[in-house]
């Protein structure tokens, strides 16, 4: 869809009088991100599918600066509102999870309930956020020198073998999540990384305990950085619900499907019970 500063690629599933569910994929995903978890769903729910800006085959027509979680934001809202959708479900994974509790916070009244996977509120001082603003930027470095799809495959499998994922290269699915990465633009990922990284974006934690939203944050047990942040998140936010998932780190939604599926359809369930 174009809108003034972006052509969105998106997808919506629709299933006659069913809920929708939104899906932001993480980074370097693209819209097919949680094909796992839609084919358990079937026609269960709606689904709106969205390419973040760097990714898949959405364009950025403005300036760098929309990029940016802020202005990332404002677009999928923009969005929302030409496909006349009033409220719906919201599921983010890792960078999407942090663009949805940005969301969340910002703009409540189109969210009636929202799942965060692996996603933290960002860095809470300046002294973190600048350290991590410097290691994003050697990262994109690399990425803006994949001038070949060899190149980007070398990144891909040394990326997948960070000791967050796991065994997640084992997965029998693995080559076809690394097949769908590759149809991503090395140059905009960098881009993406630069302006919406974890240290470019602006700190959410002094504002998350205001949050009205009802909150599900799922953690792998193995991933235990993220299950300390989201411990605090949890303390900090009244209406969170904190759920650890056995038998995975930072990507719950390809290492353990089962458990994702059961623990969002068990909290989504519980919006139609008052």
């Amino acid at each position: 869809m174009k809108l003034e500063n972006y052509i969105l690629n998106y997808e919506l599933i629709q299933n006659y009088n069913q809920p929708l569910i939104l899906f932001l994929h993480g980074f370097m995903g693209r819209m097919e991100e949680f094909d796992t978890v839609t084919k358990v769903l079937k026609d269960d729910f709606s689904y709106l599918l969205i390419d973040l800006p760097g990714h898949g085959k959405t364009q950025v027509l403005g300036g760098n600066e929309y990029y940016t979680i802020q202005k990332t934001a404002t677009a999928i809202i923009e969005l929302i509102e030409k496909l006349k959708i009033n409220q719906c479900y919201l599921v983010g994974y890792s960078m999407g999870g942090r663009l949805a509790l940005y969301l969340t916070l910002h703009f409540p009244q189109y969210f009636s309930r929202v799942i965060l996977e692996s996603a933290s509120p960002g860095l809470a001082t300046e002294t973190e956020r600048t350290e991590r603003i410097n290691s994003d930027h050697q990262i994109a470095k690399k990425l803006s020198r994949c001038l070949s799809q060899a190149d980007f495959s070398l990144f891909l499998s040394n990326w997948y073998r960070q000791p967050i994922f796991g065994s997640l290269q084992h997965h029998p699915e693995f080559q076809y999540m690394l097949e769908n990465r590759l149809q991503n633009n090395p140059l905009e990922l960098a881009k993406s990384l630069k302006f919406m990284g974890n240290g470019s974006q602006p700190s959410l934690w002094e504002i998350l305990p205001q949050n009205q939203v009802p909150l599900l944050l799922l953690v792998g047990e193995y991933d235990e950085k993220f299950v300390q942040i989201n411990q605090n998140m949890a303390q900090l936010c009244p209406v969170a619900q904190l759920q650890i998932i056995s038998n995975a780190t930072h990507n719950i939604h390809w290492e353990n499907t089962s458990e994702f599926v059961h623990h969002l359809q068990c909290f989504l369930q519980q919006s139609s019970m008052f």
